[in-house]
This record gives structure tokens, sequence and C-alpha cells, in this order.
């Protein structure tokens, strides 16, 4: 994971999806799922989040819209900007509705998080704050983010990209900033200093 900034709410979110979707709220209290207002505004909020999961931190083209706060528990937000994230289908899948039990990617600070070469897994640094190293701990495990092979597989094949010479390392920056940000350490031969 890495920091993600809050995406600015698109001008016409508020007429095309909060304002139907919370109509469409009030005449089906309860229905078992929202009717889907926010797809049309999936591209703005990938855009947002440069394409990239907000929690695996690599490139997604076709992720999906996750309510952070789930639909199940907290269904005034189901039409509220500010409680969409960009992610992986099968993270969203694997989040399910656990809610405020796993972090925030719009939470997560620089240097969190880094990746092992060669192993590729996927570890917490001294500098999560303490209060916050066990929801950290969990999140990794429960969205499979560590080591699961899955996310192996993907960070593999970034990582085979670059060092087969078919992607620069300013290319691994956009496409798996946490795996290039492995290799420039990697290069230097020293660990990086957290600020």
């Amino acid at each position: 994971m890495i920091p993600c900034l809050p995406v600015p709410e698109p001008p016409d979110f508020d007429e095309k999806a909060r304002q139907p979707g919370n109509e469409w709220l009030a005449s089906h209290p309860d229905s078992s799922r929202p009717r889907d207002f926010w797809s049309p505004f999936r591209n703005k909020l990938a855009e947002g989040f440069n394409f990239r999961c907000g929690y695996s931190a690599m490139c997604d083209f076709v992720g999906t819209v996750d309510h952070f706060l789930s639909w199940q528990n907290y269904k005034h937000l189901a039409y509220e900007w500010g409680n969409y994230r960009y992610i992986s289908s099968w993270i969203n899948s694997s989040k399910g509705n656990l809610d405020n039990q796993v972090l925030d990617p719009y939470d997560v600070q620089e240097w969190w998080f880094e990746i092992l070469l060669p192993s590729l897994q996927l570890v917490l640094t001294d500098a999560v704050p303490p209060n916050l190293r066990e929801k950290a701990e969990f999140t990794l495990q429960r969205l499979h983010l560590a080591h699961n092979e899955r996310i192996i597989r993907q960070r593999s094949e970034w990582y085979s990209l670059y060092l087969q010479g078919d992607l620069t390392l300013e290319g691994l920056e956009r496409m798996a900033p946490l795996i290039a940000r492995a290799v420039r350490k990697q290069q230097n031969n020293t660990s990086v200093e957290l600020p």
C-alpha cells in the first residue's frame, strides 16, 4: 500500500449519482443491494488513483469501485463519493464488509510498507504507528496482500518486465511503485532511511 490522496468529486456526481441514488434508497429501504449509480464515475475514480489498486498499489485497468464503509453496514453512504476507493475486484471480494477493520488507503502514509526482493513479499515497516500495526497486519493477511499466490504472480510479472528490459524503472514506478522502490533500494545496496 502507498499513500492515496482523496479524489475530488466530479462536478456532476451529485446530480447523476447521489441524488438519484438517495431517492432510490428512500423508496427501496429493504433492498439487499444498492442500485448502481456510481459506475459511470469509475474511470474518474481510477484516474485519481492513477489506475492503481488502493491496496495492491499496482496498475489495474479493470478495477472496481469499493464502498470503503460497506453497504451492509452504512447504507446512507452508498452514494457518497468520499466513501469510494478504487481497488481490484478480487481484493474487493476479500474485503467484503470489514469496514474499519482494514486500513483505509486514504490513511496510509509513505514508507509504511515495502516489498522484499527477491521474494516479492509485502511487509510492514517500523514507520507504521504502533496503534495501527495490528490493523495493518490484519489488512495484509485478510486482503491477501503479503504473499498470496495471486498477488505474488502480479508482482512477479511487473518485476520480470523490468528485469527483461521491457519496462524502464520509471515505467515500473508508474505501474508498481513499491516494486520500483525495492529495486532502487537493492541498487543502492543500502537501506532506505525512513523520514
